[in-house]
């Protein structure tokens, strides 16, 4: 089981921080990260990171504005968002695989409940 938190409102230039932590059958996924959808487009990968090796990939829209981290002692994955644009609004969601490498192909083992993020502008 994925469960994130930490979405809210923010005016753009803001900063939010998403959470997530594992549990379950989750525990033992060596890679998670991030994707989010907004209203009307499909899901888009966002970050990953793998806990192995820390290697993290981005897509490019978010790179040098989101960071994405983890603490293995707590089996979570954080998503620390800056300067961000209205175009960021989403629902933003958790998900677990076997690295970030296939995360960002789009190889996921679990899903979590989105939280929503609203950028204004």
């Amino acid at each position: 089981q994925l469960q994130a938190s930490g979405g809210g409102l923010v005016q753009a230039g803001g900063s939010l921080r998403l959470s997530c932590a594992a549990s379950g059958r989750t525990f033992s996924s060596n890679g998670m990260g991030w994707f989010r959808q907004a209203p009307g487009k499909e899901r888009e990968f966002v970050a990953a990171i793998t806990r192995s090796d820390d290697n993290i990939y981005y897509t490019d829209s978010v790179k040098g504005r989101f960071t994405i981290s983890r603490d293995n002692s707590k089996n979570a994955v954080y998503l620390q968002m800056n300067s961000l644009k209205p175009e960021d609004t989403a629902v933003y969601y958790c998900a677990a695989g076997t690295t970030a490498w296939a995360l960002r192909g789009y190889s996921i083992n679990y899903w979590g409940k989105g939280t929503q993020v609203t950028v204004s502008s």
